[in-house]
C-alpha cells in the first residue's frame, strides 16, 4: 500500500513557487479543478485548462486573466472517448506551444450516485472506468515524453478514502480510485530513477463540492471546506518543496 502523509507543518507556498512551469489541470470547469488552475496560476504558473465545457472553461480562463495573472491555454476534451489519437495530439500540441510540461493533476472524474453492485448500470460502470482509470493512464503515457523534457516534473493522481478501503454503494467510482492509487504507485516506481518525474496522490477529503453533495445529500454544504481552502497540498507537490517526495498519497485533512 502507498504511504499515506500529510505536508510538513512549516510548508509556506512563496509567491513565485511555480514561475515558469507549465502545468495542467484535468477537469479544470469548476470545483477543486478550477480552485486549483487559479491556484498555481497566481503562483506563476502557465495554466493549460481540461474540461469538456467550453463556456465554464471560458470563465475560469477569463478569471485567471483578470488577476493578471499569466495567460492559460484551454484544451476541451471529453474523457469519456478520449482515445491514443486525442491523448497523442495533446501531447504534441503542448510541445509544440510550450517544449516542455511541468505538473499535470489528474482531477477529473465522473461519479454518478450510489448504487449497489447487484444493481449498478453497466454503461454508468463502462463511463466511470474510462474517465477516471482509462483517460488518466492514456493522458499520462502520452504526456510522459513531454514532461520529461521538465527540470522537475509532477504528476498527481486524485485518491479517495473509498479507494483504500472498499464500502458500500461506491461501486465504479470506488474501484477506480483505487486501480488509480496502484496505477501512481506503478508509475512512481518506474519513473523514480533516470527521470525527472515524480508521481503522487492527494486525497481532498471532504470538500464542498457537487461530488461530495450528490454522495450525501443530506449533509449541510458548509460544514465541508470550500476547494478554495485546501490548496496547500496542491501547492506542496507541484513545487520544489515536494522534490523528494514519490509514490505518496498526501490528504488534505
Amino acid at each position: 500500500m502507498n504511504d499515506i502523509i500529510s505536508i510538513p507543518d512549516n510548508f509556506n507556498a512563496a509567491e513565485d513557487c511555480l514561475k515558469d512551469r507549465v502545468i495542467m489541470v484535468t477537469g479544470s470547469s469548476d470545483g477543486i479543478g478550477a480552485a486549483a488552475a487559479k491556484t498555481f496560476a497566481s503562483h506563476g504558473a502557465t495554466v493549460i485548462l481540461h474540461g469538456k465545457t467550453i463556456p465554464k472553461l471560458e470563465q475560469v480562463y477569463d478569471e485567471i486573466k483578470a488577476a493578471g495573472d499569466a495567460e492559460p491555454a484551454i484544451i476541451p476534451l471529453d474523457l469519456e472517448t478520449l482515445n491514443v489519437e486525442q491523448a497523442n495530439e495533446v501531447a504534441l500540441k503542448i510541445e509544440d506551444e510550450f517544449g516542455q510540461l511541468d505538473g499535470l493533476l489528474h482531477n477529473a472524474a465522473l461519479f454518478a450516485g450510489l448504487s449497489p453492485i447487484s444493481q449498478f448500470d453497466t454503461e454508468i460502470w463502462d463511463k466511470t472506468i474510462r474517465v477516471n482509470l482509462h483517460a488518466p493512464f492514456l493522458l499520462s503515457r502520452a504526456l510522459l515524453p513531454v514532461m520529461n523534457k521538465s527540470n522537475s516534473a509532477s504528476l498527481i493522481f486524485t485518491s479517495s478514502g473509498v479507494a483504500r478501503k472498499g464500502r458500500a454503494y461506491w461501486g465504479a467510482y470506488g474501484v477506480s480510485k483505487a486501480a488509480g492509487d496502484n496505477l501512481m504507485g506503478i508509475l512512481a516506481d518506474e519513473l523514480e530513477a533516470n527521470t525527472p518525474i515524480r508521481v503522487n496522490s492527494i486525497d481532498p477529503g471532504r470538500v464542498r463540492t457537487r461530488m461530495r453533495a450528490l454522495a450525501y445529500p443530506g449533509e449541510a454544504p458548509e460544514v465541508n471546506p470550500a476547494p478554495e481552502e485546501i490548496m496547500a497540498p496542491y501547492l506542496y507537490l507541484m513545487s520544489d518543496a515536494s522534490k523528494d517526495v514519490n509514490g505518496k498519497i498526501i490528504t488534505c485533512y
